[in-house]
C-alpha cells in the first residue's frame, strides 16, 4: 500500500481546495463586458457639417443669417461656424436634443413649416454639395462650457480611436485632454463621442483668444514633460486626427 507523509497529505488538500484556487483566479486579467461608462442622460449634441459650393459661400451665409431664426423656433442651437482651415468653404453647427423622440418631432413640424421650406430650404439646398451629421454625447468627465468671452476662434479636433471603446482608451485620452487644459493650454468647452457616424471618433472643442494665441499655445504645450508623456499614451490607441479652426458666425450663439 501507498503510505503518503502528512506534509504530502496537506499539499494534495491544499491543491483541491477552494480557498486555494482564490489566488490563481484572482491573478487572470479581468474581462471588461462593456466599452465604457454608460450613458447616465439622454441628451445628445447632433453634429452638422456643409459643403458649400465656391461661388456660394457668402451669399449662403447670409441667407442663413437672416433666416436662422427659423430653424431655432424649433430646437436649441449650440453654435454655427464658418471653417477657415482644415477644409474649405465649410460650415459647423451643433444641435442640442433631450431626445431621439424631440429630434423626430422636430424633423416633422419642420417639413411642415412653410416658411422654413420656401424662404429657406429651397434657396439654401441648390448652393450645398454634400452634407454629414453626426450623433454625439459629451464624455462623461466633460460638461459643455462657455468659452471666457466672446471674439475669439474655435478648434474642432476630431480624433479616430482604435475599436475597444473607452474601456481600452477612455482614461489615455482623457489624460491628454486634461494635461492641455488645466495649465491653460487651451480652453476646453467640450468633448464629445460618437453614437452615429465614424464609431470609435472622439471630438474635442477648444477656444482661443486668437489663431496666434492658439499657435503660442501649442508651442508651449510642446515643451511641458506632462503634455508630452500624456500624449504620447494615448496616442497609441489613435488611428488618425484631424483638426478644424472655425470662426463663429454672427448668428452663432456660441460666440
Amino acid at each position: 500500500m501507498l503510505k503518503l507523509r502528512s506534509s504530502s497529505l496537506r499539499s494534495a488538500a491544499a491543491l483541491l481546495s477552494p480557498a486555494a484556487a482564490a489566488p490563481a483566479a484572482a491573478a487572470q486579467p479581468r474581462v471588461h463586458l462593456t466599452t465604457g461608462p454608460r450613458q447616465a442622460h439622454s441628451t445628445f449634441y447632433e453634429f452638422r457639417t456643409y459643403d458649400i459650393r465656391p461661388d456660394q459661400n457668402a451669399a449662403f451665409l447670409k441667407l442663413t443669417a437672416e433666416k436662422i431664426h427659423l430653424r431655432t423656433a424649433h430646437s436649441e442651437l449650440i453654435g454655427y461656424w464658418s471653417v477657415e482651415y482644415g477644409g474649405l468653404n465649410k460650415v459647423f453647427h451643433i444641435w442640442k436634443y433631450d431626445s431621439y423622440s424631440q429630434r423626430a418631432g422636430v424633423r416633422a413640424a419642420l417639413a411642415q413649416d412653410p416658411s422654413w421650406i420656401s424662404e429657406y430650404i429651397s434657396k439654401a439646398m441648390p448652393m450645398l454639395t454634400s452634407q454629414d451629421n453626426e450623433v454625439t454625447y459629451l464624455v462623461p468627465w466633460s460638461r459643455l462650457q462657455s468659452p471666457p468671452q466672446e471674439g475669439g476662434v474655435y478648434e474642432l479636433v476630431s480624433y479616430q480611436m482604435r475599436p475597444g471603446g473607452p474601456a481600452v482608451w477612455g482614461h489615455a485620452f482623457q489624460a491628454a485632454i486634461t494635461a492641455h487644459d488645466a495649465p491653460g493650454y487651451g480652453n476646453l468647452v467640450g468633448a464629445f463621442h460618437n453614437e452615429f457616424g465614424r464609431m470609435n471618433r472622439v471630438h474635442v472643442l477648444w477656444w482661443f483668444e486668437s489663431a496666434d494665441q492658439r499657435a503660442e499655445a501649442r508651442h508651449k504645450a510642446h515643451t511641458d514633460a506632462r503634455v508630452v508623456a500624456a500624449v504620447r499614451n494615448s496616442v497609441a490607441h489613435l488611428d488618425s486626427q484631424e483638426n478644424k479652426l472655425m470662426f463663429p458666425c454672427s448668428f452663432s450663439p456660441m460666440k
